[in-house]
């Protein structure tokens, strides 16, 4: 697997001196800085602590399974605001090295807050993964059909490969959050439904 973090840290050098810290406990193989500069700070043939207590597609504690890459910005706690450009494209072309070194599908490319929907939000409703999948990160789908009837929401999440065991509301914001660009209101809503319908097909191809 492949998982996006925003630092939600004021400063980069404040979430990198946290991140070398061996007191805090928490890691990433790489962080990218708001001007594109990248550092590398666990090998990736080495488990970092950057997922934490997660669930994706039936499997658990995550970071035994993923390649985490931390990126620089406040967060919603500080200010969350848009990731520049130079951060974009170096993001984009560090996860496309690390595809071409890991048979990672692009189901697995993920943010922390998809693995762990009831704890994180990040790397948030601003991060534009739609780009990314653009130029061969991560999943987006072509065309969003018909939706589906609302009850039918939780199975479709749990096709994509959340968790089923917390409510719709906050699984559906997690949802928005990737798939639906600004949204972050865990409304089951006839768009929000077309897409989950979507991604869903997507992944299980």
């Amino acid at each position: 697997m492949l998982v996006l973090h925003y630092t939600g840290m004021r400063t980069g050098a404040e979430a990198i001196a946290r991140l070398r810290d061996p007191v805090a406990k928490v890691s990433s193989h790489y962080v990218v800085k708001e001007d594109g500069r990248i550092f590398r700070l666990v090998p990736e043939d080495c488990r970092a602590a950057h997922a934490g207590t997660s669930h994706w597609r039936g499997h658990e504690a995550l970071n035994a399974r993923s390649v985490g890459i931390e990126i620089v910005n406040p967060g919603h706690e500080w200010g969350y605001r848009d990731f520049p450009a130079l951060q974009m494209a170096a993001v984009c072309e560090l996860c496309l090295d690390i595809l071409g070194r890991h048979p990672i599908p692009p189901r697995n490319v993920v943010g922390h807050s998809d693995i762990a929907p009831d704890r994180k939000q990040d790397p948030g409703e601003l991060f534009d993964w739609q780009g990314l999948a653009a130029n061969g990160v991560g999943l987006w789908p072509a065309d969003d059909p018909l939706p589906t009837p609302p009850q039918d929401a939780m199975n479709l999440l749990g096709a994509i490969g959340y968790r089923t065991d917390l409510p719709l509301s906050v699984l559906l914001t997690a949802f928005q959050r990737h798939w639906l660009p600004g949204r972050a209101d865990g409304i089951a809503d006839e768009a929000t439904m077309a897409r989950l319908t979507a991604v869903a097909a997507a992944c299980t191809r």
